[in-house]
């Protein structure tokens, strides 16, 4: 999900996950509520209404859309779960991200097993992960046409 810079480049080595605080629920509400986050090859939208999640994604060359729900389920841990769509069928995927913060640097990590990186140094630089999430839905149209294709192809 983009490029991310590694926790010795950040703030001349500074920062360190162990000695970070987690996102409080408010904040994490805050940073992906009514965004986009624009993937490589793909985006997923954050809706408060309901909570629900919604994305496309065209990895490999492959059209798919997920539909479900995102989720805070404790300090720092936001996950979103839903049910991806493809050529080959479907499947129910969960996605969760960790989440602290030094000073105002914000770091995350994918779940289970990903590496802590900065996702916002303070202040944002223009290639920080946090400058993909954009306020609005960006992946509407693009699920639309891609949920249509494939229930043609069906």
């Amino acid at each position: 999900m983009g490029s991310a810079t590694s926790l010795a480049e950040a703030a001349g080595g500074r920062v360190n996950p162990q000695g970070a605080t987690p996102l409080t629920h408010k904040e994490l509400y805050n940073l992906y509520g009514q965004k986009s986050w624009i993937w490589k090859t793909g985006a997923g939208y954050f809706s408060v209404r309901e909570r629900r999640f919604t994305a496309w994604s065209n990895e490999n060359g492959t059209p798919s859309y997920g539909v479900g729900r995102w989720f805070i389920t404790g300090p720092g841990k936001l996950c979103f779960r839903a049910e991806w769509h493809a050529e080959a069928g479907s499947a129910p995927a969960t996605t969760c991200f960790s989440h602290r913060k030094q000073g105002g640097v914000i770091l995350q990590k994918r779940e289970p097993a990903g590496e802590w990186y900065v996702f916002k140094n303070a202040p944002a630089n223009a290639d920080d992960e946090f400058t993909k999430l954009r306020r609005g839905n960006y992946v509407r149209a693009r699920l639309a046409g891609i949920e249509a294709r494939l229930d043609k192809a069906e």
